[in-house]
């Protein structure tokens, strides 16, 4: 084809543009859904109500992404938690492209009345990401990471990963506090608090937030940074998902090493008390790039118990001996702790069949291991044959309570680790013997804490919720008020607008 004939021919597709169908584009945009029936659905009130066929074929019409309804290919999988223990049949299952997709589904939600249920990576243990009869918004579809190296930023959008970060930002020998599992949602992890092995030298994940895009109740996308709309960006940094669907996030970036040292250093059961005291006191007063969390449990089958210590080491190699004697001291059976690549240890702890065991925990947070804690523990931790016990330490204080209590949504910067205690059993064997032990074992552990992660929410009255935003759950209440008074978003640690 000569150049005449090829401008032609370019000429004619732009001209014919116009003449083609309008249900072909709409095939095209609206990702070939064919809605074929009233659905069945669940008012925030409680109420039974249908959703007309018109209207959900004009949601679907006016995505980019998917739109799933029971009986839909694809749906019985969307509609699953990692936790397997929770099964729930949303109406609809939005899985969106973008933002305006998001806005779009919000829209809808809020004229019917709907609840939502926002997933990103289903770790929710209490089932919050999900729901019965409402329209849950799966952000899987929606995953990016793209880092400024210039800026030390990563501009993360709302559905992504832990590991996507992590992969992406040290490429660029960058980093920033994204848990210590890859396959996390970064939306309900960094909205809550988010720890992670690196939060000791530069923050809770939150703390790194620069700034968000959020869809409100309204269904209008915002960006909320420290200069527009401030009071949403403080309140989304400690609030969770009251306040809408973030689609956007961006990261605070640090420089660091790629290579940390980094892995397990394993104790008999029988010292469990001595590491435990060795722990309480050192890991106060370590230095901030030693994070070391303190797992304590019994394995399935009537095994031996053990005691790990994690560790995660980012400072100067030639420091770490130092660091870590006071524990090295006590006599290990097994040391692990080796160079390795940040990426990898951040992967190191994943599950590979992560809904082959049911799950419950309860949380709190400590401003000490004082020595009628470390006895609550052991007195009452013991194994089972038919489900794996643990408690945990996870390590906190440093930079994470070297900010003030105002600055973000999150308050509780008193305290020096996050401590959970958890149970699992396999798949479809009966919960309710497991909840009841560890409800049982947790009742003297839990006077030791004045607050717990909200990102674990289970069962807990709107009074206690209340009390867990301390000082700051006023200032969450005005925010509420203003961007979501109907409480559509209300499956988490909810703030009710008044």
């Amino acid at each position: 084809m000569d150049r005449r004939q090829f401008c032609q021919a370019a000429l004619w597709g732009s001209a014919a543009l116009p003449f083609i169908s309008q249900t072909t584009l709409a095939s095209v945009y609206a990702g070939l859904t064919k809605v074929d029936r009233d659905l069945d659905a669940i008012t925030l009130a409680g109420a039974e109500q249908t959703l007309r066929q018109a209207s959900v074929q004009e949601l679907a019409d006016s995505l980019r992404g998917g739109l799933l309804m029971p009986g839909n290919a694809g749906y019985d999988v969307a509609r699953l938690v990692l936790n397997p223990s929770i099964d729930k049949y949303p109406a609809l299952i939005v899985q969106p492209s973008g933002a305006a997709d998001v806005s779009s589904a919000v829209q809808f939600a809020r004229d019917n009345k709907l609840e939502v249920a926002v997933k990103c990576g289903g770790h929710s243990s209490s089932g919050k990401s999900t729901c019965n009869g409402g329209m849950m918004i799966d952000l899987s579809t929606f995953r990016d990471v793209r880092v400024d190296q210039a800026r030390q930023s990563a501009y993360v959008t709302g559905g992504s990963l832990l590991g996507q970060i992590d992969h992406e930002s040290m490429a660029h020998g960058l980093v920033t506090t994204a848990g210590t599992v890859s396959h996390t949602g970064v939306g309900g992890l960094a909205t809550a608090g988010g720890f992670g092995r690196v939060g000791r030298r530069f923050g809770l994940a939150l703390d790194n937030i620069r700034a968000v895009d959020v869809v409100s109740a309204d269904g209008v996308l915002r960006h909320a940074d420290a200069e527009q709309h401030p009071e949403l960006y403080w309140a989304v940094r400690g609030g969770g998902g009251n306040f809408g669907v973030v689609t956007s996030f961006e990261f605070q970036l640090h420089p660091m090493q790629r290579t940390v040292l980094g892995g397990s250093v394993i104790y008999p059961m029988s010292k469990a008390r001595q590491v435990l005291e060795t722990y309480a006191g050192y890991s106060v007063e370590c230095p901030d790039e030693l994070y070391t969390d303190l797992i304590i449990g019994y394995p399935p089958g009537g095994g031996d118990g053990f005691v790990n210590l994690s560790v995660c080491y980012s400072g100067d190699p030639g420091g770490y001996e130092k660091a870590m004697q006071p524990y090295l001291a006590l006599g290990p059976v097994k040391n692990g702790v080796s160079a390795v690549d940040y990426v990898a240890l951040q992967r190191s702890t994943d599950s590979s069949d992560p809904r082959a065991n049911a799950s419950y925990l309860k949380n709190g947070f400590v401003s000490e291991i004082s020595p009628a804690l470390v006895s609550d523990i052991l007195d009452g931790l013991e194994g089972h044959p038919a489900r794996f016990t643990m408690m945990y330490f996870q390590h906190a204080g440093g930079a994470i309570g070297r900010v003030p209590v105002e600055a973000t949504a999150f308050p509780h910067r008193y305290m020096t680790h996050a401590m959970m205690a958890m149970v699992s059993w396999p798949a479809g064997a009966s919960r309710e013997p497991h909840v009841s032990w560890i409800k049982e074992y947790w009742k003297p552990i839990e006077r030791h804490s004045h607050g717990w992660y909200t990102v674990d929410v289970s069962d807990e009255s709107s009074e206690v919720v209340n009390r867990n935003y301390r000082e700051n759950y006023g200032r969450l209440v005005a925010v509420k008020k203003k961007y979501d008074p109907g409480n559509m978003f209300r499956l988490n640690a909810n703030v009710m607008p008044g």
